[in-house]
Parts: structure tokens; C-alpha cells; sequence
């Protein structure tokens, strides 16, 4: 068990705190919430979440309640699957917690213990704990940040599973999806995958709104580049951490050289070695933090386009279901054949696609002050990240040169 307020010994230092993922957001004193502790154990995260707030809708003015992420996920999934909020974009859920891979590596390190000497697997262990804490804190930050995006928002504030979810001081006892459900799940994702095309233009159905056109176009050109972007972040970021880790058995075995050679190479060794030593540690914070400011922020943004290009189908989808009415319509008439029934459908869908029309539209000018925030937490970030490179950088070539100099000396 692992508490958020534990100190951390990251491998970042003190520099790196889990980034903002969605910029500031606005500040609103009449519901505040927070995510003021979580605890790890091996299979769940207990979030303590606190909110403070004037509303009438709520019993008390402060309110904590304990929650793990199956209940955020049924949060979320209330707010998709509610027809009223077809026409809003809805935060992204938090990605689920997950820890394996950093268990995996602690548990081989233990199976492989014999093959290390004390001070690799001392150095190794506290490389893995560093990871595994840095993945606890940007958990709760993400899922702090879920709820803090559902807080401000106009809507989705007032829903009433919000306010449960918030208020309930009892387990919500939100139970993991049976089979059939999960059957059910993978298959409309197989068709949400398939009317896919009706976003990207392949199915022939055709835009009726300019303003609609244009965000596509351009959410489709962002989501993908956002998404290569992070993928080939992450890539430099292993690299560092693949290098950070290498030097280890180099620190270790010239470290033992320098135990055991003749007194005049003694020192050099273990210069080498203490060397080695501080640059592992160097990568490690320059693989921490590319992780927290940009790889991080990345992966946030791409989930939260996703949402934004999953209200888009939905419009899409309600448009084409608008145009099958039609059609349904003028064959029940050539056939003088339930035609009332045909007309009322047809009604149907034009309310629904009007509807989810003009609710996109409020939903993407509410989002003008977030896009802003957006381009602040990029610049923010990316402005961080530079600043910490070219001190890491500085800092590396300050120890190699001093490094050299001693060397140099004891020739």
C-alpha cells in the first residue's frame, strides 16, 4: 500500500510534477473538487475524493467520499450513454490504473537477484520503486482532472449521477461488466470502427454543414498528429530510460575494478564509476521528464480529441439515420404503405439530428476558452521541457569535463 502524500523518491527529482494536463481551469468557488489522497494496493486504487460546495442540489457544504476507478468509468459510461448529452463533448474517462509492468520488472528482478551484485539490485529496485510512484501520481492527477473537467462544465455539473457519485458516502458496489455486456461492448465498438467512414468521408454520406466540415477536417488532421506525435515521444523517452538502466552493470563493474586494481588506476575507476553513477541518474530525470511534459500531456489531448471526433459520429450518425428516414419514407409512400409510421420516424430523426446539430454547436463555442488553455498548457509544457533539457545537458557536460580533468590528473 502506497499513499499519495508518501514522499516519492522519482527518478525526475524535485523539477518534475505531474504536468496540467487540460491548462487552468476555470475557477468556479460554488463546486470545487479535489482528489486529496489515494491509496495503491496490489489490485485497486481507493481515491479520497473532496468536494466543496454553495449548490442547493447538495446536503453539506464538504463532502469526501472514497472511490476506486471502476466507479469513474461508470461515471463516464452514464454521461455517453445518456441520449440528453449526445450533443456534448464529455471529458475523456481516466486511463485505468496500471501497474504490471512495473510489478513485472520488481518481480524478475527478485527471480534474478543471484545473477546481481547487492548494489545493482539495490539500484535497479529503487529505479523500478521511482516508476512505479511516478505512474501512482499521474494516476490520480488524471483522474483529479476528470473530475474537475465535469465540475466546470455548464451540463454535466448538474447531472444527478454526478452528484451520487460525489455525495454517496457508501460503496457504489459498481459491478464489473458480465460476459454478454462485454460481448455486447466489443461488438458495437467493431461497428463504431466500421462507421468510422461516416467521419471520414468514406462512406459517401455527405456534410450539410460548412462549420461541421471544417471542424472534421481539421479534428481528423490534429487527432493523427497528436497521436504520431506521442507515439514517437514515447519512443525517446524508453530510449533514455534503456540507456539510464545500461549504465548500471558499467557504474557497478568499474566500481569493482577500482576495489581490485593496483593503487595508481585505483582512483580512476572509481572516478569512471562514480561517473556512470551520476549519469544514469541524469537520464533517468531526462526520460522522467519528457514522460511528465510532454508525453503525458500528449496522450491527454489525444484521448480528449477522441471525444471531441466521438461527438462528431454521433451527429454523423444521427444524420444518417436522418437520410435512411427519408428514404423509408418515400418508398412507404410509393407503396401507400404505413405511411403515418414512416412519417412519425422520419420526424423523429429530424428532431434528433436538429437537436445534436445545434447542441455540437453550443458544445464547440464553449470549447473556445479550453482551446485556448490548450495552446497555454502546450507552450507551458514544452517551455519546461526545453529548460530542463539544457540543464541536463549542461549538467552532463559539466561532469564529463570535470570528470576529464581529473583523469587527466592522476595520469
Amino acid at each position: 500500500r502506497r499513499r499519495m502524500e508518501e514522499p516519492l523518491e522519482m527518478p525526475p527529482g524535485e523539477e518534475s510534477k505531474p504536468c496540467s494536463f487540460s491548462g487552468e481551469l476555470p475557477a468556479d468557488p460554488s463546486l470545487q473538487v479535489e482528489i486529496s489522497d489515494a491509496v495503491s494496493e496490489r489490485d485497486k486504487v481507493k481515491f479520497t475524493v473532496q468536494t466543496k460546495s454553495s449548490l442547493p442540489h447538495f446536503t453539506r457544504p464538504a463532502l469526501s467520499v472514497v472511490r476506486q476507478h471502476e466507479d469513474f468509468v461508470w461515471l463516464h459510461d452514464t454521461f455517453s450513454e445518456n441520449d440528453e448529452y449526445a450533443g456534448i463533448i464529455i471529458p475523456p474517462a481516466p486511463p485505468r490504473p496500471d501497474f504490471e509492468a512495473s510489478r513485472e520488472k520488481l518481480q524478475r528482478l527478485g527471480e534474478g537477484n543471484s545473477t546481481l551484485t547487492r548494489e545493482e539490485f539495490a539500484k535497479i529496485k529503487q529505479e523500478l520503486e521511482g516508476e512505479y510512484l511516478a505512474i501512482f501520481k499521474k494516476t490520480v492527477a488524471m483522474h483529479e482532472v476528470f473530475l474537475q473537467r465535469l465540475a466546470a462544465h455548464p451540463i454535466l455539473r448538474r447531472d444527478h449521477n454526478f452528484h451520487v457519485f460525489l455525495e454517496y458516502n457508501q460503496d457504489l458496489s459498481v459491478r464489473g461488466k458480465n460476459r454478454k455486456e462485454l460481448l455486447g461492448g466489443f461488438f458495437r465498438n467493431i461497428v463504431k470502427s466500421a462507421d468510422e467512414a461516416l467521419i471520414t468521408g468514406v462512406s459517401g454520406l455527405k456534410e450539410v454543414d460548412e462549420f461541421f466540415e471544417h471542424e472534421r477536417t481539421f479534428l481528423l488532421e490534429y487527432h493523427t498528429r497528436v497521436r504520431d506525435t506521442c507515439l514517437k515521444a514515447d519512443r525517446v523517452m524508453r530510449s533514455h530510460k534503456s540507456l539510464a538502466e545500461d549504465y548500471i552493470p558499467i557504474a557497478v563493474a568499474l566500481g569493482s575494478l577500482g576495489t581490485q586494481e593496483v593503487q595508481q588506476l585505483q582512483m580512476s575507476f572509481l572516478k569512471l564509476a562514480e561517473l556512470f553513477e551520476r549519469l544514469r541518474k541524469l537520464e533517468g530525470r531526462v526520460a522522467s521528464d519528457e514522460d511528465l511534459k510532454l508525453s503525458d500531456l500528449l496522450k491527454y489531448y489525444m484521448r480528449d480529441s477522441q471525444a471531441a471526433k466521438d461527438l462528431l459520429y454521433r451527429r454523423l450518425r444521427a444524420l444518417a439515420d436522418y437520410e435512411n428516414a427519408n428514404k423509408a419514407l418515400d418508398k412507404a409512400r410509393m407503396k401507400n404503405k404505413e405511411v403515418k409510421s414512416a412519417e412519425t420516424h422520419q420526424q423523429l430523426c429530424c428532431q434528433r439530428f436538429e437537436r445534436l446539430s445545434t447542441s455540437a454547436k453550443q458544445a464547440w463555442a464553449e470549447l473556445t476558452d479550453f482551446k485556448s488553455r490548450r495552446i497555454s498548457a502546450f507552450r507551458k509544457n514544452l517551455v519546461e521541457l526545453a529548460e530542463l533539457e539544457l540543464k541536463h545537458a549542461k549538467a552532463s557536460s559539466l561532469l564529463l569535463r570535470n570528470t576529464l580533468i581529473v583523469l587527466k590528473g592522476d595520469v
